[in-house]
């Protein structure tokens, strides 16, 4: 299976009144087709300006931007392909529905833009068909405005669908739906995706949201990719601290290596809490500054002082939130506030002296320089 989107160098800045905003910086990253890719980071990391670029709404400085082997964006070569030339579609933040069209006039309209003009029983038939895939069916003739947000949601996904395109681009489109709604969607969204096997990339700020629905993550933090992986890899092994706090919640304690174990494999690594075993960091050596990290479900609450005690600390239970299925446990060790996810049937009180542990194959260190530390 090849690659069907291939960005290559891509840079966009914009002119503000006081200074030039580097909004895209370098970016390189490849789309395999019928992959469904979610880029991913906190506002003005730049990941909305790369979709418009792919979508053709912005215009980059630097970059290629290849789709289905075809050239859309080539700076160097002064090439640029208009949106409407490009094999995509994009559902938008806002859905971007016309209030004064029905249903079927909305889905339609992207059809009746194509030249040669499609047959009218054409159009129809694709409209319908696209309509049976978001499960709207029936509903042709009702007014676009008197749609519930979720079918607003999901009349947006049939006139991005109409045409085919090779390409589905998804900025944000489940922000505007409330919690529960947004929840069902995202179900509705992977399952469509997949079923229809249309690649797809897709801007989100929600880090749960793009874990749920990809099968490969982008991390951008100030326009440039800092990571990029599955879920799950990203998630374990996350490339730097900003990457470890931006996704999932993270316990981080900074540290030294003092010393590599005996079996050459791990090394140990004091911190503000005490020291701490952890698998050997590629390259790692004495005196190297690095982050250790620990995920909430990785600690494990002790009542007793354990023998022998490796990678444990000594602390008071601060905070506990019962949420069903688990215990949000806080634990204050020295000066640092330690966040647990407990089992619901662990029995432990606000106030007591406990105990935590993290096993030395959990820990795992993230940034071996002062700079990465900082």
């Amino acid at each position: 299976m090849g690659h069907i989107v291939k960005i290559k160098n891509l840079s966009k800045c914009f002119q503000t009144d006081e200074c030039i905003v580097q909004a895209v910086q370098d970016v390189s990253l490849s789309v395999e087709e019928g992959s469904f890719l979610s880029l991913l980071g906190p506002s003005g990391c730049g990941k909305t300006t790369t979709l418009r670029c792919l979508a053709g709404l912005e215009v980059p400085e630097e970059g290629d931007i290849i789709i289905d082997n075809e050239p859309v964006v080539s700076v160097n070569r002064k090439l640029f392909t208009p949106p409407h030339k490009r094999d995509i579609g994009m559902v938008f933040q806002s859905y971007a529905i016309w209030p004064h069209m029905n249903v079927f006039n909305n889905v339609a309209f992207p059809l009746t833009q194509i030249k040669p003009r499609l047959p009218r029983r054409r159009i129809r038939e694709k409209v319908v068909g696209a309509l049976e895939q978001v499960r709207l069916g029936g509903l042709e003739e009702r007014p676009a405005p008197q749609l519930s947000g979720g079918q607003q949601q999901r009349l947006a996904l049939a006139r991005a669908l109409v045409k085919e395109p090779k390409v589905l681009l998804l900025d944000e489109p489940l922000s505007n739906l409330d919690a529960k709604l947004r929840e069902e969607m995202r179900v509705e969204l992977k399952e469509l995706t997949r079923r229809l096997g249309i690649t797809s990339i897709y801007v989100t700020h929600d880090q749960l949201e793009a874990l749920a629905l990809s099968d490969i993550v982008a991390i951008m933090y100030n326009g440039k990719v800092v990571q990029i992986g599955s879920p799950r890899d990203i998630y374990v092994s996350p490339a730097c601290k900003f990457v470890a706090g931006f996704i999932g919640t993270s316990n981080l304690l900074e540290g030294v290596v003092e010393e590599s174990g005996v079996d050459g494999a791990t090394c140990r690594i004091k911190t503000g809490l005490g020291i701490f075993e952890s698998a050997l960091p590629s390259g790692a050596k004495k005196g190297d500054k690095g982050v250790i990290l620990g995920r909430p479900e990785d600690f494990e609450l002790l009542q007793k002082k354990p023998s022998p005690f490796q990678n444990v600390v000594e602390g008071e239970v601060k905070v506990l939130l019962y949420l069903g299925d688990s215990i949000d446990c806080r634990v204050l060790v020295h000066d640092q506030l330690l966040q647990l996810k407990l089992q619901p049937n662990v029995q432990t009180c606000v106030g007591d002296r406990v105990f935590v542990r993290l096993a030395p194959e959990a820990c795992r260190v993230l940034a071996l320089n002062e700079e990465a530390v900082g």
